[in-house]
């Protein structure tokens, strides 16, 4: 890494402006081939019949799509605007995310930034993250449906990247009553003690509990890949009928659709993932299981309120989509940040459906949006959100839990008032 910081700034910052040109091209491809209606239109597809024939400019970046105003008549007026602008934002957004954490070095507290190799890793790891929740965003947008494809290999990637590089963790810091200040990857188990339990030596960096580096994390880590394995299969679940046919039905849908050949892929790769690092153990153990207790964690908050929120209005409160976006989203950046971008989720909802209301006149809510810009939100402003303030209210430890089921049955009695509402206002 050494090479690339002799590399003027300037220079670099040109360089990730054009990859991110050609990755915003495959963002849009991926917008159009992965949606549950896919729709065929652009560079990478046959003309419509009766349009000119694709010429060598169409399949340039933002070029392209400039060149492609000539098929408005087959696919809408200014059709091509958006995907034009997506390449140029990913664009800007390479470059501008790259000054921001290697040149700024803003995730990271003044004098604790690490080395230029930690650095790439962790801005890398956060491209993956950010190409993967465009494409997510925007199919959401256009059909209120994430594709499995983004979602379950975004979330794979997670898990192995965690395991083999540590390094892209977030940063935390830990400051004892007594004793430097030090700054270190976040965790599991970060700022879950007290202050008074870091002064009495408890907690802090060392504060990983070796339980979890014996039999007992690594059965913790497999029950992780397998539960999250077991509930993205596609099947078939009513209890109208008790517990036993729901489970019979479940199974003859899984076996019949064949629904379970990918998640035992996936569930055989990363068990192998996981037994290996807990075999490597130290730090790359650590990182591993804290992005399957951030995967965990993220998909299990986002189906709680799924749950709650069907059972008090009796509609579906949000589609599975979000379940395992979450769960992308917790594998990458842990559950700590998983916690802080669900209860800042609503707050950008209100900013992007207002937006949404004015522009389309749409009042249809993904949520799916919502959370990826939370989590871009949370991803630049860490130092400030974690770091000068979130860890803080993390030291209550697992009072967290405990505040968060007591959200989730409080949520599940305002919703239910609210349809008893609605449903006595409709029938008058």
């Amino acid at each position: 890494m050494a090479g690339i910081a002799n590399v003027p700034l300037e220079l670099r910052l040109i360089l990730l402006f054009v990859v991110g040109l050609l990755v915003g091209r495959q963002v849009n491809r991926g917008i159009y081939s992965l949606a549950w209606f896919p729709r065929v239109l652009g560079p990478w597809s046959p003309p419509p019949p009766g349009a000119p024939p694709r010429r060598t400019l169409d399949r340039l970046p933002v070029v392209g799509w400039w060149g492609l105003r000539r098929e408005s008549a087959w696919h809408g007026a200014g059709y091509w605007i958006r995907p034009l602008l997506i390449e140029l934002a990913t664009g800007a957004g390479f470059a501008g995310l790259y000054w921001w954490e290697v040149g700024q070095r803003s995730l990271w507290p003044a004098g604790g930034a690490p080395g230029m190799a930690a650095l790439h890793l962790q801005y890398l790891s956060h491209l993956v993250l950010v190409s993967l929740m465009l494409v997510a965003t925007f199919i959401d947008f256009d059909e209120q449906t994430i594709p499995d494809e983004i979602t379950l290999t975004g979330t794979a990637v997670g898990v192995i990247l965690a395991a083999l590089f540590p390094a892209v963790a977030l940063p935390t810091i830990y400051e004892p009553f007594d004793g430097a200040t030090s700054v270190h990857q976040i965790v599991l188990t970060s700022s879950t003690t007290s202050p008074l339990m870091w002064r009495d030596g408890l907690g802090g960096p060392d504060s990983w509990p070796p339980v979890l580096d014996g039999g007992a994390g690594l059965g913790c880590g497999l029950l992780v890949v397998w539960t999250w394995c077991f509930a993205i299969l596609h099947k078939t679940w009513t209890l109208r009928r008790g517990v036993w046919k729901a489970v019979q039905y479940a199974v003859a849908s899984v076996v019949r659709g064949r629904t379970w050949r990918v998640p035992a892929a996936l569930g055989a790769c990363l068990s192998a993932v996981v037994v290996l690092t807990w075999l490597r153990g130290a730090v790359w153990w650590e990182s591993l299981l804290s992005s399957l207790v951030g995967m965990c964690f993220g998909g299990g908050l986002i189906w709680s309120v799924r749950i709650v929120g069907g059972h008090a209005l009796r509609v579906e409160a949000m589609g599975f989509g979000d379940v395992t976006l979450m769960a992308m989203i917790g594998a990458f950046l842990g559950w700590q940040s998983a916690f802080l971008i669900f209860f800042l989720a609503p707050f950008t909802a209100l900013l992007i459906a207002a937006a949404q209301r004015l522009l389309t006149g749409q009042r249809h809510i993904a949520f799916g949006p919502y959370l990826c810009l939370a989590t871009l939100i949370i991803l630049l402003y860490w130092h400030a959100v974690w770091i000068e303030w979130a860890r803080l209210m993390f030291s209550l430890g697992w009072f967290i839990p405990v505040l968060l089921i007591c959200c989730l049955v409080l949520m599940g009695g305002m919703l239910h008032l609210w349809r008893l509402i609605r449903d006595a206002f409709t029938y008058d």
